[in-house]
C-alpha cells in the first residue's frame, strides 16, 4: 500500500517496521456533542484500521479523548459545571456516537487527565535539555531550539508568526513559543508540578498519550488536516527534541468537511451532530457518504448528497438480499462471470492500495452489480452477492443480514407468498390479474423480474 505523507508531499510505500501498524489519530475535546463534521477522521481511518488488519497485520489502534482544555472549562463557566463532571459526560456521549457511526472501539482511548504525572515527566525532559523554559508558573517549548520546525506543515517563519493559533504573550522568548505547561488560574482544573500548580497544553498532551502507547516511533499519525498547524507541528518538535529519532513515520490528514465550500465548525454555526444525521439517514449510509470521497479531498455535506448515499446502499442491499434467494443447486451458466469477478477483485484491491482510494473500490462494487444484473443468471447474483460481502467487509460496509433493509420477515414472507400465487395464476393462463398483481406492486416501489428460472422480487432504491 502506498499512503500520501503529509511531511513528505509525496506517496510512499507503507510498511510497519515490525509487522504491526501503530497508529495514532487524535480524538475530540470533549466539550460538547460530535457533529457530523468531526465524524469524518474517524470513520475514513477507522475503515484504513480495518484494511490493514484484512491484509493480515495487526493494528495498535489509539485515539486519544481531550478532557481538559480551555473550550471545556469556558463551557463549564457558562454552564456553571464542574470541568471534570462536564468531561465526562461528553466522553460517554462521544462513546454512543461512535457506535450510531459503526466505527469499531480504538485498543486504547486514553484521558488527557490520566496521563498528567507522565506529562509533568516528559516538561521536565525538555527542560534539563534545552528545549524549554519557565516564566511565571508557565512552561514555553523554545521553538527555535528545533531546526526542523516548520516542515510538516511547509510554512514559513514570517507565516507562522503570523498565523492566527500563535498564542500572543510578551512574556515568551519568542513569539513562535508555545506552551507546554499553563499555571493554574481561579476556578480552573489544576494538578502538582514543579512550577506550580496547573494544567498541560493540548500540544503535550497528544505527544506524550502517543508515545507512551505506541513509542517513540509511530507508523502513522492521522487526523483532520486543520490539525497541521500549530497542532501536529508542536508535537513532532517535542517528540524530535526530546529522542531525537523520527517520531512518525507517515502523517495522514484528511479533508474537511464543509457547507457550501465553507469549513463546518461549531465556531460558524454551521454544523449538524453527528447522532441526528445518523438518525435520518442511518449508519451505512453516512459511512458511504464518507468512503465515497477520497480521503484527502474536502467534502461538501448536503442532505442530498447523503440521500444519494441511502439509495445507493439500499441498492447494494436490495441486490444481497436478492442474491440470497438464489438456490445453492443453481448451477452458472456463464464460467466466465467468474474470471470477471477474480478480476473484478484484483482492481478492488488495486484501489485501496493506491493511496486508500475507496471511492474507486466503491465502483467496483457497483460495478459488480451491474454486471451480474446483466448477465440475466440467478447464480450470478449468488456468486456475486458473496465476493460483495467478502470485499465490503473491510470497508465496515453490507454486513447486516441479508434482507431487504426497509422489511421486516412478515413482510418479506408476504412478498415470496405473492409471488408464488402470481406464478400460479401465470400457469393457468390468467395473465391480466398476473399482470394486474405485477403492476399493484410496482406502484408500492417493488419490482418483478422473470426469468426461465423464475420470478424475483426486489425494492427498487
Amino acid at each position: 500500500m502506498r499512503l500520501y505523507n503529509t511531511l513528505t508531499k509525496r506517496l510512499e510505500e507503507f510498511v510497519p517496521a515490525d509487522g504491526t501498524v501503530r497508529m495514532y489519530v487524535c480524538g475530540p475535546t470533549v466539550y460538547d456533542l460530535i457533529h457530523i463534521g468531526n465524524a469524518r477522521p474517524f470513520i475514513v481511518f477507522d475503515a484504513l484500521r480495518r484494511v490493514f488488519e484484512a491484509r493480515g497485520f495487526p493494528v495498535i489502534y489509539v485515539q486519544n479523548v481531550t478532557d481538559v482544555d480551555d473550550k471545556i472549562i469556558r463551557r463549564a463557566q457558562e454552564e456553571g459545571r464542574d470541568p471534570g463532571e462536564l468531561a465526562l459526560s461528553y466522553t460517554q456521549e462521544y462513546f454512543v456516537d461512535l457506535e450510531r457511526l459503526g466505527v469499531r472501539p480504538p485498543t486504547y482511548s486514553p484521558l488527557a487527565t490520566a496521563f498528567i504525572p507522565k506529562m509533568v515527566e516528559f516538561i521536565e525532559q525538555l527542560l534539563k535539555k534545552g528545549h524549554a523554559y519557565v516564566v511565571d508558573g508557565d512552561v514555553y517549548f523554545s521553538v527555535r531550539t528545533y531546526p526542523k520546525y516548520g516542515e510538516l506543515s511547509g510554512r514559513t517563519v514570517e507565516e507562522q508568526l503570523a498565523g492566527a493559533r500563535v498564542e500572543v504573550d510578551e512574556r515568551k522568548r519568542d513569539p513562535l513559543d508555545f506552551a507546554l505547561w499553563k499555571g493554574a488560574k481561579p476556578g480552573e482544573p489544576r494538578w502538582p508540578s514543579p512550577w506550580g500548580e496547573g494544567r498541560p497544553g493540548w500540544h503535550t498532551e497528544c505527544v506524550v498519550m502517543s508515545m507512551y502507547l505506541l513509542g517513540e516511533t509511530l507508523d502513522i499519525h492521522a487526523g483532520g488536516n486543520d490539525l497541521i498547524f500549530p497542532h501536529h507541528e508542536n508535537e513532532r518538535a517535542q517528540a524530535e527534541s526530546l529522542t531525537g529519532k523520527t517520531f512518525v513515520k507517515i502523517w495522514l490528514h484528511n479533508g474537511m468537511l464543509t457547507v457550501q465550500g465553507e469549513k463546518m465548525a461549531k465556531s460558524l454555526g454551521n454544523f449538524y451532530y453527528a447522532r441526528d444525521v445518523v438518525k435520518l439517514f442511518g449508519t451505512e449510509p453516512v459511512r458511504y457518504f464518507y468512503l465515497s470521497r477520497h480521503w484527502r479531498k474536502p467534502l461538501d455535506f448536503s442532505f442530498e448528497a447523503l440521500a444519494e448515499a441511502k439509495a445507493a446502499v439500499t441498492r447494494v442491499y436490495n441486490f444481497l438480499a436478492e442474491a440470497s434467494r438464489v438456490p445453492k443447486e443453481a448451477q452458472l451458466q456463464d464460467q466466465g462471470f467468474l474470471a470477471f469477478l477474480t478480476e473484478a477483485e484484483k482492481r478492488f484491491w488495486t484501489e485501496l492500495d493506491d493511496d486508500f482510494n475507496t471511492p474507486g473500490a466503491l465502483a467496483i462494487i457497483q460495478e459488480i452489480l451491474g454486471e451480474a444484473y446483466k448477465r440475466g443468471d440467478p447464480a450470478a447474483l449468488r456468486e456475486a452477492g458473496e465476493t460483495v460481502r467478502r470485499l465490503s467487509r473491510p470497508l465496515g460496509l453490507f454486513q447486516e443480514e441479508m434482507r431487504s433493509p426497509e422489511l421486516g420477515d412478515l413482510a418479506e414472507n408476504l412478498l415470496d407468498l405473492i409471488v408464488e400465487l402470481r406464478a400460479q395464476l401465470r400457469k393457468e393462463k390468467n395473465f391480466a390479474l398476473a399482470d394486474k398483481i405485477r403492476e399493484k406492486l410496482s406502484t408500492l416501489g417493488v419490482e418483478l423480474r422473470d426469468s426461465p428460472e423464475g420470478t424475483r422480487w426486489v425494492l427498487r432504491s
